[in-house]
């Protein structure tokens, strides 16, 4: 099989390849392909919510952190319930990092994880794209 470094001389030899394989074997090998682009569509698509629902985390930080200390507010628990709360320390805040972990840190903290996240969201993106 030839290999699939780069060049001119690769490419001419996976076409000499592809013209020596039957109709089963070139069914198999667009299954194949299909099966990758949906695979990376779909990581395109997981990295944009991501991406999106970090922006919304760092803007409501923003937001939060204008409020005065005992402003009411509703606290939502999961995406569609929410409970009536009082605001009690805007510095602090539980950051989510995954698996069920929450770790408390500052305003800025919470600020520059968000933002870290997105530059490493937006960069995985990127090699995403060239794929």
């Amino acid at each position: 099989m030839a290999s699939r470094g780069g060049g001119s001389g690769g490419a001419m030899m996976r076409a000499a390849e592809i013209d020596k394989m039957s109709v089963e074997q070139l069914k198999a090998l667009k299954e194949q392909a299909d099966l990758e682009v949906n695979l990376l569509q779909d990581s395109l698509n997981n990295i944009r919510t991501a991406t999106a629902r970090l922006d919304i985390a760092s803007t409501s930080l923003h937001d939060l952190s204008l409020r005065p200390q005992g402003k009411k507010m509703l606290v939502p628990l999961t995406a569609s319930l929410y409970v009536p709360g009082t605001l009690d320390d805007a510095d602090k805040v539980l950051v989510d990092v995954g698996t069920g972990y929450f770790i408390e840190k500052t305003m800025a903290e919470g600020k520059d994880y968000c933002e870290r996240k997105i530059n490493l969201l937006k960069s995985n993106y990127d090699q995403l794209v060239e794929v």
